[in-house]
């Protein structure tokens, strides 16, 4: 059926380098939750069906409504129906077998003596060896007290007990941590030090699922496997590079969340400094998560910190106005009075080290805007002597090179080079390669969540950060956030149209570089 062939392909594009994950328990507190249902057990019934998850496997929802077994498989299996890219009955069916809940206050102690006994159950019934993978899907307020329940009630045995004498059948327990980690650069560190006290660094996986989307990852091919590339991706030939994160969409119900976080610490901070390490990042020794992780920290690291006195030149912050289908954000239900929490935000940052030296990073998210579009851009230098001087060009002059890597809506990329129009009398024009990797290929994408599940389960931290990343992030753009940033703050009520690319000054922060945004 055309069904199996779509998951046999993906077991033949995805699979082939993967090894099996141990067999383990995936505990997820805050089960009842939207991600739950609408990522993780979709993404999860995706890689049973591509045979990625090990054989000896279950689920343990934990959450506080009261519910069997069978009640929530029933709820899952209308999120999977909806959410899923390909739904059939009979493998659901068999991967629902693995899924149990547990009703349960992950806050309260009392909660953990039945959760250890259902743990060791499965244990002993299927061969789960004693891994656990922690998953925290719950509001960050409640993540140290969990982590902290965990470590009373003893469910952290790596490195004081053996399932075997062989050292490769050791039990392990492992922590997945969500956004937002942190609020700022102290409350990251905190958490840090929480987790670090319970669990070691390479049990702990800060998740980020913009890293597990394609583009992405296929960066590190894009820079280190051609040679077309890499020797030019520096300061002497790039002139600039743009990351940006935008929706079309409001706020919607999410103001009481949104307007304590912004733009800058739900997409800056974590998502688009992530793209950022790979894009930045120098070649790793070998394609491992410790050689990986390391030039990614190294990347982080190197970003300059902006002083107080260049924040107004170095960022544009911006709240959307009334749209025909909705409120201007500061009239929002649940939006403070005079809230001055950003939609908008676009900053610009320079890297200190040789690579990037003088080559400034911009960064741009926002809500209500023209268009949904995740993206890298990578603009090259013109030629430094133009030969084609009073040549006619469709945009006036010769332009340098640009490379788009489109990570959302489309997977694909794109270079414009110049070439000569065909035909007398000489003309040039600027022209376009482009690479669509599901048309390529013929193979959809996976829900993002799923590779980085099974990642977790194999011990791979490659596309996970590490605490020094989180921390370096936090110190990049905390001068936009802190006191130094009320200058930008004071005329952002309603300072950009909905279905604009955002407020006037982002533009002219570029202009002021001689440079402009991609808007295409």
């Amino acid at each position: 059926s055309c069904l199996c062939r779509w998951f046999d392909a993906l077991l033949v594009v995805e699979l082939r380098p993967m090894r099996k994950p141990d067999p383990c328990v995936l505990v997820i507190f805050g089960a009842s939750g939207d991600l739950t249902s609408r990522k993780l057990i979709p993404a999860l019934y995706e890689m049973r069906a591509i045979g990625a998850l090990p054989e000896h496997f279950k689920v343990l929802g934990v959450s506080r409504r009261e519910k069997t077994d069978d009640a929530w498989r029933a709820e899952l299996a209308a999120s999977v129906q909806q959410h899923a890219k390909r739904w059939d009955a009979g493998r659901w069916a068999e991967f629902a077998k693995c899924i149990h809940y547990f009703a349960g206050d992950a806050a309260q102690t009392a909660m953990y003596s039945g959760l250890e006994e259902r743990l060791r159950k499965f244990d002993e019934e299927s061969s789960t060896r004693g891994n656990r993978l922690f998953y925290l899907s719950v509001g960050p307020e409640l993540y140290e007290s969990i982590v902290q329940r965990i470590e009373d009630a003893a469910l952290v045995t790596e490195g004081k007990r053996r399932c075997s004498i062989n050292s490769s059948e050791r039990s392990w327990q492992r922590i997945i941590i969500e956004k937002p980690f942190g609020h700022d650069e102290q409350s990251a560190a905190s958490l840090n030090r929480t987790l670090g006290r319970v669990f070691e660094e390479e049990d702990i996986y800060r998740i980020d699922h913009y890293l597990g989307k394609e583009v992405v990852q296929a960066m590190l091919v894009l820079r280190f496997a051609n040679t077309i590339f890499e020797p030019v991706w520096n300061h002497r030939y790039i002139d600039h590079v743009q990351v940006t994160a935008v929706e079309t969409v409001g706020v919607g119900n999410r103001t009481a969340f949104f307007d304590s976080t912004g733009a800058i610490r739900d997409m800056i901070q974590s998502h688009l400094l992530q793209i950022f390490a790979f894009v930045a990042m120098e070649p790793p020794t070998a394609i491992t998560a410790e050689d990986i992780r390391a030039e990614k920290i190294k990347a982080v690291r190197a970003i300059r910190p902006t002083t107080p006195e260049t924040v107004a030149t170095h960022g544009v912050l911006g709240q959307y106005g009334k749209s025909a289908d909705e409120g201007a954000y500061v009239d929002l239900p649940g939006v403070a009075k005079g809230s001055t929490t950003e939609t908008y935000a676009a900053i610009k940052l320079h890297v200190d080290n040789w690579r990037w030296a003088g080559t400034p990073f911009y960064f741009r998210t926002g809500k209500h805007m023209a268009k949904k579009c995740t993206e890298i851009v990578v603009q090259f230098k013109p030629p430094t002597a133009n030969l084609f001087t009073g040549i006619p060009h469709q945009s006036g002059k010769v332009l340098g090179n640009r490379l788009v890597i489109e990570i959302a809506p489309f997977q694909q990329t794109r270079l414009r080079f110049e070439s000569k129009v065909p035909g007398t009398p000489l003309s040039i024009a600027s022209v376009e390669m482009q690479a669509d990797f599901d048309k390529q290929f013929g193979v959809e994408a996976l829900e993002a969540y799923g590779p980085l599940l099974i990642d977790a389960m194999r011990g791979d931290q490659s596309l996970y950060k590490h605490r020094i990343e989180v921390e370096s992030g936090w110190a990049a753009v905390m001068p936009f956030l802190n006191s130094s940033s009320a200058t930008i703050r004071k005329s952002i009520a309603s300072n950009y149209a909905p279905g604009s690319w955002g407020p006037a000054a982002a533009d002219e922060m570029m202009s002021r570089d001689g440079r402009a945004w991609h808007n295409e």
